[in-house]
């Protein structure tokens, strides 16, 4: 336990992580009064931004445009950036005590969960979260290769990830070509040969992850004609009484459109893209090469459980021709060295935000998905940082937070150089982002982005 005698005294905060968690954290910190704060934010990749720039689809540019916010955040006095650090390899927990009062960890949601079904590892069978990834130029997934020569595709899951997939196959090449997505992927899209893409979803309409705007943006593209079920669309008991009690305006709403999109006829677009409700993969088949040859889907009925509906199981299945299956059931944050870990929800458990267990009695903070699990939206980042950073804050004037034995700034560039081979600074971001938006203004788009730690050093003359 250490004392902060007054606001004098630099209050020193890492945060690992470089998504809109930890710049919402960055971002209440240094704008609080109470305490001079200085908060030095570390990401394992040499560029910030999290999945805003890695997960954000690439035809949603209004939505990335909320990093304006955390570069104001990083402009202000106080903030200092280290890309290309990795916690764990590069830096551990008890560096991170002997530099800093207080360590947040904003590290979000890694991987996807799995279907846990027979032929779910076959070739052709494909994380939803490494595509998208691939796809926004993320510099772990560039080597990844997905076989996009196979004429009939089914995306299983009907929350955001899923809904960007499914469009940015039915996207148009022109369509794309106007957008930030990574070069190579761009290549690969334009020989797609994929014409039937199928969206699943366990449950019914009112229960689908995706809004309204979501579902109106799939039935008005211009490459792909949307075709629902008509039987499936319709709400079944259950699912009324379940919108009577639970639902508000604009589940009515997106209901409403599903509805009025089954009732579309088929018309001449090159694609077609198919919603199905109410259907579960039980068996994706094997080709007889090793590959996804086929889908059993077994159909579903809803049952009350508590104040949710669940999927049952029916005695009726279907077969799917897809030849490709990408699975978008969720992400799962992964276990960091140090930290305690709750395997079944997959994430890091606190209190507030504060984190207990391992022996760590203070000092230690969450925010985001590794601290509530993969929920919400870009925004519902904001009050969930906030409410750790009140606790921070409160810690702090109680002296509950480590006492460093380094706190001259400089003694964590002097570690990192001595740790780690390139590390990227704030300035070093400016420049990138310069240089991409100069590229992408060049070709009429947004910008053409750096895929690689080589090719950004390269940039650098580095």
């Amino acid at each position: 336990m250490t004392t902060i005698e007054n606001t004098e005294t630099p209050f020193r905060v890492a945060i690992i992580g470089a998504g809109p968690a930890g710049f919402y954290a960055a971002g209440h910190l240094l704008k609080q009064k109470s305490h001079v704060v200085t908060v030095d934010i570390f990401d394992k990749l040499p560029v910030p931004y999290g999945l805003v720039r890695s997960g954000v689809a690439p035809d949603h540019q209004k939505i990335k445009n909320v990093t304006r916010v955390y570069a104001k955040t990083a402009a202000q006095e106080g903030f200092r950036f280290f890309g290309n650090v990795e916690y764990g390899k590069d830096i551990g927990l008890e560096d991170l005590s002997s530099h800093y009062h207080q360590v947040y960890f904003s590290t979000g949601a890694q991987v996807d969960r799995r279907l846990n079904i027979s032929g779910e590892d076959l070739q052709r069978s494909y994380s939803a979260t490494d595509f998208v990834a691939w796809y926004n130029g993320h510099p772990d997934y560039t080597d990844l290769q997905f076989d996009l020569s196979r004429r009939c595709v089914a995306v299983v899951g009907v929350g955001n990830v899923a809904v960007d997939v499914c469009r940015i196959l039915c996207r148009t090449v022109d369509e794309l070509k106007r957008t930030d997505i990574a070069d190579y992927a761009l290549e690969a899209l334009a020989e797609s040969q994929v014409r039937e893409v199928y969206m699943l979803g366990r449950r019914g309409p009112a229960q689908a992850a995706f809004t309204h705007p979501e579902a109106k943006e799939l039935g008005e593209l211009p490459g792909a004609d949307i075709f629902i079920p008509e039987r499936e669309a319709e709400l079944d008991p259950g699912s009324e009484a379940w919108m009577a009690a639970h639902g508000n305006r604009l589940t009515a709403k997106k209901v409403e459109l599903i509805q009025g999109l089954a009732k579309k006829t088929g018309g001449q677009k090159p694609r077609r893209l198919s919603l199905r409700f109410l259907v579960s993969p039980e068996v994706l088949h094997d080709d007889g090469a090793g590959g996804v040859g086929g889908v059993t889907l077994r159909r579903n009925t809803l049952a009350a459980d508590g104040d949710r509906l669940r999927p049952v199981p029916t005695a009726t299945t279907e077969e799917l021709p897809a030849e490709v299956v990408f699975r978008s059931v969720g992400y799962r944050g992964v276990p960091l060295p140090g930290l305690p870990f709750r395997d079944d929800w997959a994430v890091i458990p606190s209190e507030e935000g504060r984190v207990t267990g391992n022996g760590i009695s203070s000092g230690v903070y969450v925010g985001g998905w590794i601290k509530r699990g993969p929920t919400g939206v870009i925004g519902t980042n904001k009050p969930d940082a906030m409410e750790t950073v009140r606790c921070m804050l409160e810690d702090l004037e109680a002296g509950h937070c480590f006492d460093p034995d380094h706190t001259d700034p400089e003694s964590v560039d002097r570690l990192l150089e001595d740790r780690c081979g390139n590390v990227f600074r704030w300035e070093d971001w400016t420049e990138l982002d310069r240089l991409e938006i100069a590229a992408g203004d060049a070709l009429g788009r947004p910008r053409v982005k750096f895929t690689s730690t080589k090719s950004m050093l390269k940039a650098l003359g580095r």
